[in-house]
């Protein structure tokens, strides 16, 4: 028997993010779920190792790695719409719950419950760290698109700083203050931080 679990999950790439705005560079869920896996590891390490929290990164990581395939089936459905009342929320969570329970049946019996977990992650703290990260992951692209001249994003790099901000997660405000600042670095720049020089 053949299943196409994988071969959804490898279609990622063909779901255009950010569809409301012109894009310098376009972005696809794959590329986004990458980043916010990082993202998420990163944000699970600091609270683990420089915090003393006790999350798995490792669960995290995967958690943020499969945190939009349900798109895969339903598209990316733009912010403003997604959030616009309790009402669209409601439904579209529920229908993005349908599409990962779809995708989890469309693997072999025995690994069904562990892809389950992954795409149906109930915990807490784990769902907040991949949260934070989605919303950092959004941040950067901003912070992307207004270096390459694109004031698109002007606004939506406002609202997700400051987003970020507002959570208050101690290993976030980290990562802002010692990690972010290199992302508005030119590539010679970066070296010389590499080289001791920066």
């Amino acid at each position: 028997m053949t299943y196409p679990f994988f071969a959804y999950i490898a279609r990622m790439r063909y779901i255009g993010r950010w569809g409301l705005m012109r894009n310098t560079e376009p972005e696809n869920i794959q590329e986004h779920s990458h980043m916010v896996a990082v993202l998420a590891h990163a944000l699970a390490v600091i609270r683990r190792d420089r915090f003393g929290g006790t999350v798995d990164p490792g669960r995290v990581t995967a958690a943020a790695l499969y945190h939009d395939a349900s798109e895969i089936l339903t598209g990316d459905l733009p912010t403003p719409v997604k959030y616009a009342n309790e009402k669209i929320q409601a439904a579209y969570k529920a229908i993005e719950d349908d599409a990962a329970q779809r995708l989890v049946e469309m693997l072999p019996q025995e690994m069904q419950a562990s892809f389950s977990a992954v795409l149906h992650e109930e915990d807490p703290e784990v769902l907040s760290l991949v949260k934070a990260a989605d919303k950092l992951s959004a941040h950067l692209k901003c912070l992307e698109e207004l270096k390459a001249g694109n004031q698109e994003f002007g606004s939506a790099a406002e609202q997700t700083r400051q987003a970020l901000e507002d959570y208050r997660m101690p290993e976030l405000d980290y990562f802002l203050t010692h990690f972010l600042p290199a992302f508005s670095c030119t590539l010679d720049q970066l070296q010389a931080f590499e080289a001791g020089q920066g």
